[in-house]
């Protein structure tokens, strides 16, 4: 017997499980679950396949079928044709799973297999495939990689681990094991990452540690998690694949700010799951490496000789001696009579070994690719292609897979994502009557690989970077974070990246041009949120000023997300007092804004002083003197007026360190306190009636409201941000004016401030996401030209007045018209770029 539920029931009362909506499992009762299904298992030794669900069904049966004397097959959850090619292939006595809705113990009624006393689980090597090839583990195995972990982790009964790997791969079933061990507890996680409310449920849930692959983090990152993981998560690990060593380096720093822990760890199926780990004290200085071997292992080089490497530098096969490694392969049921056959693990990998005695992974031996987290050997898919009748050859890295098939292509991408479980885009499919062939009938996958190469045809990434960061030297090796990216950008590259790549990938921000320029695409199923607010609020802000419909509040919302962009893109700059970097987004308003005041001025025949020096809402004169633009343009202002107020504070280096201490969100409620102190005090000074509203101190406080909105990482935070907006916004209704419009705007501008907070991503069909960021991405230019339809181009036609078709004609002119401005200055950027990078054709491949 290889589970004792004597352990789990030592461990009494403590909570074990935790579901998604709170409900919890004690170890007791856990232990008594996992007995009863026991006693329902035919007797004797026998391989039992049971569904790996993140449930308490699903956890106790696997661990009552254990603690029974049986060999386990974890199956993947909600996926009944690969567990079908398992159970025919390995032949289980009987099956555990959900079917209908409904937990079923099925007693297969072929032959069962018979296996080794020592036998305890059957994982497969590929993840969720079924033909990749089996991996026969011993209970000796699993126990002491269990503890293992637990050692080196340090995992203590109060600790509760984030459980988001799938049960049927050995990482995840390594978390399960290595905290049963240890007493500790599991939040049994539902979903995605990206999923609505997972920072809630995450931060609810008690967790003091997360494991994922290098995906789930970048997921995180593009969730805005990254910067405000609740303050119980102290541990976070990462296998599966290999991190890069800026985003190792990232983690690292953001662990050891909050007191926490960040390990790099290393593992195969063949070992059961772990084979090293980075000490986190030593990932800021080593983030490329793997580390060193786990408790009770031992790590060694050879070469393709067979000797052992002992030069310091050295590069050569790793190879792995532990109790924690696999009895050996299982192709098909009659292996798993079979007993031990292996003394190490030859791993397939290259490796090195620095100064420290740290690893250093530098390829592969075999053909393999990891991609999300599971090892896709190239030959189990040409096996499964093969047994589905294609003659193919495959051939690929972490990135991409390459499958060469006689005959049509259509299906096969699709199929070969079913077998392997991941996404089509991760495959290339090359239509062929024949591949080539060596003498001895092997197919010559260098001369295939070279037929097959095209020509990259993805230069369309670094062309929308260079276009967007003009004048900037842009290069390959830059990413939207490192150039200093902002708002605007970041909408215009959205799009630029949708075009070229069919989807921006997550996290693409922190990505190398050159990285993302062979991304695969994201599915196309939302937009950021944010992003549709823009659009609403410039609809808001042309319908209002053509109309007397309700629809007031626009440009209040377009100062919302102004603080936004401030805090998400700028923060870094103003924490370095970079003020450079920080006030280079104000060039991309303020050039379009004087190109207006230009024409304004010939117009007139008289320069509007007033607004040249950003002054017009300071109401030292009117439009009608031709002193200063129309009253429209007063966001401008404002905008450049709140952009040095937030960045003479930090401008100030005591007073920077101070607001760097604090925190971005701490930052923000200073922010906050002081725009409703002027916003309470500045109607007591300065009395200038009406247009008051266009002022700094009237809309201060909702630039900092969507600093905080940004800022919030906790639900704790985004609850104390709701409750101020609850207090503000019906204060700013009441104090300007008490009147219907005001009670209006300032409501739904609450309920933007809650859609804000709460709110990541919203579904959108596909047809709709382009023209929606593309009216995102024109509506600076949307708010400065949108007037010019009705004032100025439609009474040159006669079309003078009020009515619904000249109300209809200024509003969709309006947009018209932005958009084709906006369309303009990407066709002048794009040119002056290409023309300035043909001069300097060197610096992109930096």
């Amino acid at each position: 017997m290889f589970y004792d539920l004597a352990k789990l029931r030592a461990f009494g009362a403590r909570p074990c499980l935790i579901s998604a909506d709170g409900t919890t499992l004690t170890y007791a009762a856990l232990a008594e679950a996992s007995d009863q299904f026991a006693r329902q298992l035919p007797r004797g030794r026998q391989l039992i396949a049971i569904e790996a669900a993140s449930s308490f069904q699903a956890i106790s049966a696997y661990l009552g079928a254990l603690a029974a004397g049986h060999a386990v097959m974890p199956l993947p959850a909600s996926d009944g044709a690969t567990a079908e090619s398992l159970e025919q292939r390995f032949r289980p006595a009987a099956s555990f799973r959900l079917i209908g809705g409904t937990w079923q113990l099925l007693a297969h009624t072929h032959e069962a297999a018979g296996i080794h006393p020592d036998l305890a689980l059957l994982l497969q090597t590929s993840g969720s495939t079924g033909h990749g090839r089996g991996v026969r583990l011993s209970g000796t195995a699993v126990d002491s990689n269990a503890r293992a972990i637990a050692g080196y982790l340090d995992i203590r009964p109060q600790d509760r681990a984030a459980l988001i790997l799938p049960l049927h791969y050995s990482y995840g079933l390594s978390v399960l094991h290595s905290h049963l061990a240890a007493g500790a507890s599991l939040w049994l996680a539902p979903g995605s990452i990206l999923d609505a409310g997972f920072a809630d449920m995450l931060e609810a849930s008690g967790a003091t540690s997360l494991a994922g692959v290098p995906h789930h983090f970048r997921l995180l990152d593009s969730a805005g998690l990254s910067q405000a993981l609740p303050e119980s998560l102290k541990t976070l690990t990462v296998a599966g694949g290999a991190m890069e060593a800026d985003q190792v380096r990232s983690w690292a720093a953001r662990m050891q700010a909050r007191a926490g822990r960040f390990f790099v760890m290393y593992g195969q199926t063949e070992a059961t799951a772990r084979i090293s780990y980075l000490p986190p004290e030593q990932a800021l200085q080593n983030p490329g490496a793997a580390g060193r071997a786990i408790p009770g292992g031992r790590l060694l080089l050879r070469d393709a000789g067979g000797q052992e490497i002992t030069a310091p530098e050295g590069e050569g096969e790793l190879i792995y001696q532990g109790p924690n490694v696999m009895m050996a392969y299982a192709e098909n049921s009659a292996d798993l009579a079979k007993g031990a056959e292996l003394e190490e693990l030859a791993t397939g990998d290259l490796a090195r070994r620095d100064a420290n005695g740290l690893y250093h992974i530098t390829g592969r031996l075999s053909r393999m690719s990891k991609i999300a987290g599971l090892r896709i050997g190239h030959d189990a898919i040409e096996r499964a292609l093969a047994a589905e009748g294609h003659e193919a050859a495959v051939w690929g890295d972490d990135a991409r897979i390459s499958i060469a098939v006689c005959g049509p292509e259509d299906g096969i991408a699709a199929l070969a994502a079913r077998l392997t479980g991941v996404g089509q885009q991760h495959f290339t499919v090359i239509p062929r009557e024949s591949l080539p062939r060596r003498a001895n009938g092997k197919i010559d996958y260098p001369a295939l690989k070279a037929q097959s190469a095209k020509p990259k045809t993805s230069k369309g990434v670094l062309a929308a970077f260079q276009a967007a960061f003009a004048p900037q030297t842009v290069g390959r090796n830059d990413s939207f974070a490192s150039l200093g990216g902002d708002s605007l950008r970041h909408v215009e590259l959205s799009l630029a990246l949708d075009e070229a790549l069919g989807g921006a990938p997550a996290g693409w921000e922190d990505m190398p041009i050159r990285d993302l320029e062979q991304a695969a695409p994201a599915p196309a199923a939302s937009l950021p949120f944010d992003l549709v607010a823009r659009v609403i609020a410039i609809f808001a802000v042309v319908v209002a000023h053509q109309t007397f419909w309700p629809v007031f509040g626009g440009a209040a919302a377009m100062v919302i997300l102004m603080g936004m962009s401030v805090a998400g893109f700028r923060w870094e700059a103003l924490k370095s007092g970079d003020m450079r970097s920080f006030f280079k987004p104000v060039a991309a308003v303020l050039i379009p804004y004087y190109l207006i005041l230009a024409g304004y001025a010939v117009a007139w025949e008289q320069v509007p002083w007033a607004s040249v020096f950003l002054a017009g809402n300071f109401a030292l004169t009117t439009p009608e003197t031709h002193l200063m633009l129309p009253y429209l343009y007063w966001f401008i202002e404002a905008y450049l007026q709140m952009t040095l107020l937030v960045a003479l504070p930090f401008a100030l280096p005591p007073v920077r360190h101070w607001l760097v201490q604090q925190g971005a969100y701490r930052a923000g409620l200073c922010f906050l306190a002081f725009a409703v102190a002027i916003r309470l005090i500045a109607p007591e000074v300065w009395q200038i009636g009406g247009r008051a509203q266009f002022t700094v101190p009237w809309v201060f406080y909702l630039f900092a409201l969507g600093w905080c909105i940004t800022a919030a990482g906790t639900l704790g935070q985004r609850l104390l941000v709701l409750a101020a907006a609850c207090v503000i916004m019906p204060a700013a209704a009441y104090l300007g004016g008490n009147w219907y419009g005001g009670w209006i705007k300032y409501m739904w501008l609450l309920a933007l401030i809650a859609g804000l907070l709460f709110i990541t991503r919203l579904p959108v069909p596909r047809f709709a996401a382009r023209p929606l960021m593309r009216l995102a991405q024109a509506a600076f230019p949307i708010y400065l030209l949108h007037r010019f339809v009705p004032e100025l181009l439609m009474p040159m036609i006669g079309l003078e007045g009020r009515s619904p078709l000249n109300d209809a004609l200024a509003i969709f002119g309006g947009i018209a018209l932005g958009l084709a401005a906006a369309a303009l200055q990407r066709q002048l950027v794009q040119a002056w770029s290409g023309a300035r990078n043909r001069r300097q054709p060197d610096m992109a491949q930096a």
